[in-house]
């Protein structure tokens, strides 16, 4: 048997139900903020990610699946959504049309990362970015685009955790209080975050060995090196939360893990999963479509995970159960032209309908339609047959009536004329 490969998931009859909700009711509450859908493809050049994302980050050096084609050219599944989206931008002319653009896109995002709970290697995440406006208003609304999509999907326990990580500026600063801080401590860092104490030392406080971990607890803030604009823009975003009534508390030391982001940041933790089960983020950047050859036009972006976000809402919910309008039970090997007249007929008016041509008793049909939530019966023997009718049966009130085939429809629309 060939099994599946290692971190990647299948997403099963009896789950997809709920996937679909959670798409769906992403899109409408998108779409209610004033985002539009972009479909950007799944693999694009490496070096976008390269310069995107920043080459000293886990998922540049270590995450990203990344070959070479036949031509030689080194390509990447996306890790990630935002740079693809503003590559699009860029390429189309995007922000010309709109100066104020608004875009969501929803798929899958490859990481080759650790698998754990709720952590796969391909993952789907909703994306939306909000492009061309830099007023802590547009990062207090892009926090409440994210709020909106988990409250209209049911979630509960949320907690918007936010932090400013500066701007080029003011960072230059914190760099160096960060660099002299571990410079005593190099010999306890781990061999990745020795390497970028030099190079990206912002990266350290994203690490996840217990050690470097334990280490950050005592580093400088970067919200103690603010500069005046970045410490005003923050507080105008706090308060326009509060004003929105987003429950939000700040997180001195969450940077996230994606060079890109300057000012806001933020992370959405489903406090039901635990303090670990941030289930998206995001945050500001106001260099990154100019560094991918765009205009100098700030933008806002953030991801939410739907593998996170599905483990806080039970399978079993009932919006999720499958929903037959009608089984057609065949009794008797008879019933099968008539049978297929009948279900072809209900499909064509919107009816959904399931059969079994296999020769089953009409006790194992009725415990398959209630099984599979069928609300009527429609059962065909000899009988009905002889008479060209059939036999419907209520499934919630039992009762039971007959009518033939041309008035079938009719009656199932509720149609008595």
């Amino acid at each position: 048997m060939i099994t599946l490969v290692k971190g990647f998931h299948d997403i099963l009859p009896d789950e997809t139900r709920k996937w679909a909700f959670m798409m769906s009711t992403a899109r409408e509450s998108l779409e209610r903020f004033g985002f539009r859908e972009i479909i950007p493809p799944i693999m694009e050049k490496t070096e976008l990610f390269q310069r995107g994302i920043g080459e000293v980050t886990d998922i540049v050096e270590k995450e990203m699946y990344t070959f070479e084609d036949r031509g030689g050219e080194s390509l990447s599944l996306r890790p990630e959504a935002t740079a693809g989206v503003l590559r699009a931008v860029v390429e189309h002319s995007l922000l010309r049309k709109d100066p104020l653009l608004k875009l969501y896109c929803i798929g899958p995002m490859f990481r080759r990362e650790r698998p754990s709970k709720g952590r796969y290697r391909q993952f789907f995440q909703v994306n939306a970015e909000i492009l061309g406006d830099d007023s802590p208003y547009t990062d207090a609304e892009a926090v409440a685009a994210a709020y909106s999509i988990m409250t209209d999907i049911g979630a509960t326990g949320l907690m918007m955790e936010i932090n400013s990580v500066g701007c080029p500026n003011c960072r230059a600063e914190y760099r160096k209080l960060l660099q002299t801080f571990f410079k005593d401590r190099t010999k306890d860092l781990c061999s990745d975050c020795r390497r970028r104490l030099e190079a990206n030392p912002m990266r350290i406080l994203d690490c996840k060995v217990p050690e470097c971990a334990h280490m950050v607890k005592d580093a400088p803030l970067v919200t103690d090196s603010l500069d005046e604009p970045c410490r005003e823009h923050f507080r105008e975003v706090r308060e326009a939360l509060e004003i929105l009534e987003i429950p939000n508390r700040l997180e001195p030391r969450m940077v996230r893990g994606l060079d890109y982001y300057t000012r806001t940041a933020f992370e959405i933790v489903h406090e039901e999963l635990g303090r670990s089960k941030a289930v998206g983020g995001g945050g500001r950047y106001d260099n990154l479509l100019k560094d991918l050859g765009g205009p100098d036009a700030s933008g806002i972006g953030f991801a939410i995970g739907l593998e996170r976000l599905s483990m806080g809402i039970p399978d079993d919910h009932p919006r999720f159960r499958r929903r037959i309008d009608v089984y057609v039970a065949l009794l008797g090997q008879g019933a099968g032209p008539m049978g297929l007249t009948v279900v072809n007929m209900l499909r064509s008016n919107g009816i959904s309908v399931e059969t079994r041509y296999s020769p089953m008793s009409l006790k194992a049909q009725m415990k398959l339609a209630d099984k599979i939530g069928a609300r009527k019966v429609i059962m065909i023997g000899d009988d009905e047959l002889a008479r060209r009718e059939v036999t419907i049966r209520d499934m919630r009130t039992k009762d039971q009536t007959t009518v033939g085939i041309d008035g079938i429809v009719k009656l199932l629309q509720g149609d008595e004329s």
